[in-house]
């Protein structure tokens, strides 16, 4: 599906971009895959990066394009010839969309408003969206504008017709190792010289999820999606506390109190979800509620429907990670800082 397609990546230069571009090249053949992204300097230094693990063919099909989500018409310029939309583009730290709230709302909001008409415009073929945990039952402004962002896109199925532009969201959380999260700000504590860490609460859990299971899910959605789908990856919880045992055995912990807006445990699906989400071997799909889906009950094969109630939250997962897990796992990341 994606051999001598043209693929663009809103936000390309991040963490996700760079993984998910390189894995396009060593899986399949496109056409052209283009990074959209506003900073010059990221687009210099990763285009210097792929020129060191990519073939001279490769590298031709790789494209640079200076643009923000917020210009509707340069969206419209990048997205003429292009099948495939993978939307990264985000304002992603807390504490910067709750001090520019007006920034995030034109990123997050307006930005994702634009892709959806330049898509369903420029007759583009399928959009997968990137949503975040936050985005559930939100309690800061970047939870909020990514669940107004999830929520344009899914309705954007009603625009589209039949055989118009498919649009479909990928959910998770932080993902483990990348820049800004707990693991990074740990280690540099600990190359410091420090034998203290400071955690917010000590109840507070998460999900483990690689880059490259992030991936894999949205390779996923833009391969099988029909049309509004959710899709949420199977994944570990791990307790906070346990994550500073397993990187210094010796570190005293100090409890220093959760920050504004930050939350005790994430949720991927709440119970009011449940009524239309199915599960699957490795994943769920929560699915839409509007008419114009319910007509055509594009289900995946292979599901079950959930029982109503059930709520997919890192604190009271099936799955979970010890301490000795955690270790292993983290002499296995790419901790970026």
């Amino acid at each position: 599906m994606l051999d001598n397609s043209v693929i663009l990546v809103t936000g390309g230069t991040g963490s996700f971009g760079k993984c998910f571009i390189e894995n396009i090249f060593k899986e399949y053949s496109p056409k052209k895959v283009i990074v959209y992204s506003r900073d010059e300097y990221k687009q210099f230094k990763m285009k210097n990066k792929f020129a060191k693990i990519l073939s001279p063919e490769q590298q031709d099909k790789l494209r640079f394009f200076i643009g923000d989500v917020r210009d509707k018409e340069r969206l419209y310029r990048a997205f003429k010839g292009v099948d495939y939309v993978v939307h990264a583009a985000a304002m992603k730290q807390v504490p910067a969309c709750e001090y520019n709230p007006f920034e995030a709302i034109k990123t997050n909001i307006h930005g994702a408003q634009n892709i959806v008409d330049a898509a369903l415009d420029r007759g583009i073929k399928k959009v997968v969206a990137l949503s975040t945990d936050k985005a559930v039952n939100p309690i800061n402004l970047y939870g909020g504008t990514k669940l107004v962002s999830d929520k344009l896109f899914i309705s954007a199925g009603a625009y589209s017709g039949e055989n118009g532009t498919v649009f479909s969201i990928v959910r998770y959380g932080n993902v483990a190792g990348s820049r800004g999260s707990v693991i990074p700000y740990f280690k540099n504590i600990l190359e410091q010289g420090s034998k203290e860490l400071p955690i917010t609460d000590m109840r507070m859990t998460r999900f483990w999820i690689t880059l490259e299971e992030g991936v894999n899910l949205v390779l996923k959605a833009l391969k099988e999606s029909k049309g509004g789908e959710t899709y949420i990856s199977k994944i570990p919880s791990f307790k906070i506390s346990d994550l500073a045992k397993a990187m210094c055995k010796d570190c005293t912990i100090k409890e220093i109190g959760i920050r504004e807006g930050e939350k005790l445990h994430e949720v991927m699906i709440t119970k009011d979800d449940s009524r239309s989400t199915y599960e699957y071997d490795k994943h769920y799909i929560i699915y839409p509620q509007f008419d114009w889906w319910s007509a055509s009950r594009c289900f995946a094969e292979g599901g079950k429907r959930i029982e109503e109630g059930f709520e997919y939250s890192s604190g009271d997962n099936c799955q979970w990670l010890d301490v000795n897990e955690i270790r292993e796992r983290l002499s296995q990341l790419n901790i970026e800082y």
